[in-house]
């Protein structure tokens, strides 16, 4: 017990910046002062080979966070049916929606990531997290922020669903909030190297369950699979 409590008063410092991501009212004044499409850490088709190894295009898809990536956008293109994008700014949803109200298969809302009641119990058979945790990490009151919106995913994920989470932070501070017996996940730690400019192949999906190569600057993917009842 004593380690869990140390861990649960850690801020993630190592994969932050001085600006406090975790907080609205700065997302409202980025997205006033940048209106233009933003992707964190990476494109789609960087990650496309990944999504399509766990996610059917049929599923009901939960987007974490979505600010004005165009990520959603390239997984309808690419035949994904149904996405479910929110965000704690309503700037940014006020945008999103006028730009794709033609696009049925996509749909916006603004939320906090750590109250998600507007949904029901297993409403999602695929939720993606693309920098949004790391942001709760970033802010005050981390440990609390995040144990909050991990246990809405929870909640909201499907029996056999999956939680695909895409973070820079350090898997020995990322993984303890995540492997956690109340949720009862499966879970499979990937590193994806980041692509050097002008390079088409898409990555190479490896496999590990702990990455200490420092001279690899990789995004480490987190992939918790809740257990069937």
């Amino acid at each position: 017990m004593g380690g869990k409590k140390a861990l649960m008063g850690m801020r993630d410092v190592s994969s932050c910046s001085t600006y406090n991501y975790g907080d609205a009212l700065y997302w409202d004044t980025r997205y006033i002062q940048e209106a233009g499409p933003f992707d964190w850490y990476q494109r789609y088709s960087a990650l496309r080979p990944f999504i399509h190894r766990y996610i059917p295009k049929s599923s009901p898809i939960l987007m974490l966070g979505c600010g004005n990536a165009v990520m959603s956008e390239d997984m309808v293109k690419d035949g994904y049916e149904d996405i479910v994008n929110i965000d704690i700014s309503s700037v940014v949803i006020d945008m999103m929606i006028k730009k794709y109200e033609h696009v049925p298969q996509l749909k916006y809302m603004q939320m906090d990531v750590r109250d998600m009641s507007f949904f029901f119990n297993d409403s999602f058979d695929s939720i993606i997290d693309k920098g949004t945790l790391d942001s709760l990490m970033c802010g005050t009151n981390a440990p609390i922020s995040a144990a909050q919106m991990l246990g809405e995913v929870s909640r909201l994920l499907k029996p056999g669903g999956i939680y695909m989470l895409i973070t820079y932070g350090d898997p020995s501070v990322r993984m303890p909030h995540l492997n956690q017996s109340k949720y009862g996940w499966k879970i499979t730690l990937y590193i994806i190297q980041r692509l050097k400019k002008r390079v088409s192949p898409p990555p190479i999906l490896q496999s590990k369950m702990m990455c200490n190569n420092s001279d690899m600057q990789a995004t480490i993917c987190l992939l918790p699979q809740k257990d069937y009842d």
